[in-house]
């Protein structure tokens, strides 16, 4: 015959011991920490930087959702999206930085965690799903790293939550529950209810760690607990309370930062130059032409609009990408702007003399498009560009 607790109980994957989440705590802390201040830094940067939300910025969430369309997975997904960009945005930010504030102070970790990993595999499926080899992505491991949370929560110690669940026992005149990790044979050992191998409160059954009312807590049959149901309550309204004031915080903090970042510019995209025209005639998308003075190709634009030094941008009719064009030392060198990456348009830095990525740091040699520094696993698409004798450039 078995007992209410056979009867329910079922046992944990692994044959891992009761409350074997409860053991990882000190060991998690680091990581707790880490992922706290970084999703915190995350959500702030955004809020910080004006360019996020501005659709015409290289680096905004607008151009970047654009750029998820080419790579993602689930670009079906992603292309309604792009209509909402900028309240799409803003969610992003206060999501990570709730997220943040959540897990670095230990609070309702579990829902942090989840809407952490959620934000982390969201931006697996759209950024780097395509980093070869699949570890140089950082989101698949920021995905990973967020599960022992989901599974632990914030422990016993170093945690809001654990504040206010000793707090409201301390109220309520009910033992501390902070959790600690001993040896079966000394709960037997002290245990009133342990006699001659036998458990009294499981009607006589053999004492089982893995049936033990003592550690099973709040999975015991409810005759054998002490005030659970009173002290979930009252934790409940507490951690509702400091939900509210933790929200309330992380509004002031989004919107002073936000303030902050409007009024000292935010961070520079680099420049991509003005936009060549390109001509098109209806079927084709560009006009290919051998007219005198002209050289044979896609006639993008006067040369004159490139100076010594500078570069332009323009529309490669073959695929509808961005393309760069960059007048240096008499030549001009052109490449495909697309960053192989994650698919964000480059710019060209005048002082690094080089093409960057704004919005993952690859950067790519002028001369030859190779990748410099950064995650793009290749380099830059070269094109070839030339300069008619009729003063325009010519893509060939």
């Amino acid at each position: 015959m078995s007992t209410p607790a056979t009867s329910t109980l079922r046992r944990l994957p692994f044959n891992a011991p009761v409350r074997a989440w409860a053991l990882s705590e000190w060991a998690l802390l680091p990581l707790r920490l880490f992922l706290g201040v970084t999703f915190i830094y995350g959500g702030l940067m955004k809020l910080a930087n004006p360019n996020f939300l501005n659709p015409k910025s290289p680096i905004s969430i607008q151009q970047s959702l654009v750029a998820s369309i080419r790579i993602s997975p689930i670009h079906s997904l992603i292309t309604p999206l792009t209509h909402f960009a900028k309240p799409l945005g803003v969610f992003l930010a206060f999501a990570e930085l709730a997220v943040g504030l959540g897990v670095l102070f230990g609070f309702w970790t579990r829902i942090a965690a989840i809407g952490g990993a959620f934000l982390s595999l969201n931006l697996f499926l759209t950024v780097s799903f395509h980093s070869s080899p699949y570890f140089v992505g950082s989101d698949i491991v920021f995905l990973f790293a967020w599960l022992p949370f989901i599974i632990s929560g914030s422990g016993s110690r170093f945690s809001l939550d654990a504040f206010i669940a000793n707090r409201v026992a301390k109220e309520r005149n009910l033992p501390d529950p902070t959790l600690v990790p001993i040896a079966f044979s000394t709960v037997q050992n002290i245990c009133g209810n342990f006699d001659n191998g036998k458990c009294k409160v499981q009607n006589g059954a053999a004492c089982n760690a893995d049936l033990c009312p003592v550690l099973l807590g709040a999975r015991a049959p409810r005759v054998t607990r002490v005030g659970g149901d009173s002290i979930d309550r009252r934790t409940l309204v507490t951690g509702g309370i400091a939900a509210a004031s933790l929200g309330g915080v992380a509004l002031v903090l989004g919107g002073a930062t936000a303030d902050i970042g409007r009024m000292i510019g935010g961070a520079k995209a680099p420049v991509t130059g003005p936009a060549l025209g390109t001509t098109t005639t209806s079927g084709t998308g560009s006009t290919t032409t051998t007219a005198a003075g002209a050289a044979k190709g896609t006639k993008l634009g006067a040369a004159v609009q490139v100076p010594e030094g500078q570069a332009a941008t323009f529309t490669i009719p073959a695929n509808g990408d961005t393309g760069i064009v960059l007048h240096k030392g008499g030549k001009f060198l052109a490449y495909d702007a697309i960053c192989p990456h994650a698919g964000c348009p480059v710019g060209y830095s005048s002082s690094a003399n080089e093409f960057q990525c704004p919005c993952h740091g690859s950067t790519f040699n002028v001369e030859t498009g190779a990748v410099l520094a950064g995650p793009a696993p290749r380099g830059l698409t070269a094109l070839k560009v030339v300069e008619g004798s009729d003063g325009n450039l010519y893509l060939q």
